[in-house]
């Protein structure tokens, strides 16, 4: 394991996070919000003097990293992340634990959603801002993750090579170099773009603030105690639902359309869109309530769990199943994916159609285009499905021994694994994530960067220590 070179990259990751605890420093100044203003100096401090150790640790090392230790940073960098994130939690007035500083470090980087605070309206701005630029930057990290270490060819298991993902050339450290730049720009243009949509709407400049930099990175923490605190017009719904569409499509999509670029690569978001209008027509068989509709299936779709509906019971096992599907695999949603589930029914039809007619040629593309359905992308879907629901299992094992019924931790492992926040239309607004036990926050923690990174992903690092490959 090179180790030193797993260093060099971790301390570069330090460094946004350095940037962030100065924003809300300058933040803080600005708006006489002194009494917080030492957590993010510690922060500052922290991930400065740590970032500098790491990257000058390694920074003599062969830079190159095989797939395991890609895996073993991406895993590291969730782990330290989540500690400094943590520290203003921990440093705030609210004397939590660490254990629950962690948790809603964790839940904040990965996009969850889950929070141990429950008035949302009592807490420090600067607080609430570090929770959204929390989510924020997770966003940026998964999508760099998606587009450079997880588009390894060796074992692609996120599969991206089946969706359009910008420049999948990197053949060197340069090419690299000037890939994450061009997407940590389009990133930020992209962010700001939602903040002025929001902004435009009537939503206030605060809120809209926050509130885009969960959107973006389809996460669930709201600067709000609910959703309808911050959105209220029909115009203001309709801006909702777009950049909640927005967030589930392919990130290069709006990246192409800039540049005039032909979108013939971009099937698989037609096809979210089409599942997207099926889902919607279904609810509203079952509940017609307008344009609350529209954004509890978008966000149950994308990912993030915001909701103007009220708690529904008929409804909520539609909105969960609808989580597991997920969005475009080059997005910050998590699930399954739609591409892997189409994967798995075309390959069933098509071996089904073999069995009535043996001479019959079956057409084997992804989304009808020129793209070949490999016999790795079956196995690779298959062992997603497969992992998804033994992470479900074992998931809801482990909370029921905390004694919260086992409908609830069933409810709550689906929503882990598919990094969604706990709101109304689960039926599980209410959950007090502070009464936990230790193990339970722990086995939540390891599972909401299971979501992201997937268990085949935990597995393949186990094969590689104990086979020694």
């Amino acid at each position: 394991m090179n180790f030193k070179s797993i260093s060099f990259y971790l301390g570069l990751f330090c460094f946004p996070i350095s940037i962030l605890a100065f924003i809300n420093i300058l933040y803080s100044s600005y708006f006489d919000y002194f009494l917080s203003i030492e957590s993010y100096l510690v922060t500052l401090f922290l991930t400065t003097l740590i970032g500098f150790g790491l990257y000058f640790y390694g920074r003599k090392s062969n830079k190159k990293i095989n797939f395991i230790e890609q895996l073993v940073l991406i895993i590291s960098i969730y782990v330290l992340v989540g500690f400094f994130v943590s520290i203003p939690y921990y440093l705030s007035n609210f004397k939590i634990s660490f254990s629950s500083a962690f948790f809603e470090a964790i839940s904040g980087v990965t996009g969850t959603g889950f929070s141990i605070f429950k008035n949302i309206k009592y807490l420090d701005p600067t607080l609430i801002l570090w929770r959204s630029s929390s989510q924020w930057i997770g966003g940026l990290y998964f999508l760099i993750f998606l587009v450079t270490l997880f588009s390894n060819k060796s074992f692609n298991f996120k599969m991206t090579q089946l969706t359009y993902s910008g420049d999948s050339n990197f053949g060197s450290e340069e090419s690299i170099k000037n890939s994450i730049f061009k997407l940590f720009i389009f990133y930020i243009v992209l962010s700001f773009i939602f903040l002025l949509l929001l902004n435009f709407s009537g939503v206030r400049l605060f809120n809209s603030l926050n509130l885009s930099m969960t959107l973006i990175s389809s996460g669930g923490f709201l600067p709000a105690d609910t959703l309808g605190d911050i959105i209220k017009s029909n115009t203001q719904k309709i801006v909702l639902i777009i950049l909640l569409i927005l967030s589930i499509l392919n990130f290069y999509l709006l990246f192409n359309l800039f540049n005039k670029k032909k979108l013939n690569s971009h099937r698989e978001d037609f096809y979210l869109i089409i599942t997207l209008i099926v889902l919607i027509l279904f609810i509203f068989f079952n509940n017609s309530d307008g344009l609350n509709i529209i954004i509890a299936v978008s966000s149950s779709l994308a990912n993030s769990g915001i909701t103007l509906i009220s708690d529904q019971q008929n409804l909520n096992l539609y909105f969960l199943l609808i989580t597991i599907i997920g969005g475009s695999l080059i997005s910050n949603t998590s699930g399954i994916k739609l591409v892997r589930f189409y994967i798995l029914i075309k390959i069933t039809a098509s071996e089904i159609i073999k069995l009535i007619s043996p001479n019959s040629v079956n057409n084997k593309t992804i989304f009808n285009s020129g793209t070949k359905i490999t016999d790795e992308n079956i196995r690779i879907s298959f062992l997603i499905f497969i992992s998804f629901f033994l992470s479900l299992f074992i998931l809801s094992s482990l909370l029921v021994i905390d004694e919260i019924g086992f409908e609830r931790s069933f409810k709550l492992s689906i929503l882990t694994l598919t990094n969604t926040v706990n709101s109304e239309m689960y039926s599980l607004q209410n959950f007090n994530f502070g009464n936990l036990l230790t193990s339970s926050k722990l086995s939540l923690i390891i599972f909401m960067i299971v979501g992201k990174i997937e268990l085949i992903s935990i597995f393949l690092i186990f094969k590689k220590i104990i086979f020694k490959e």
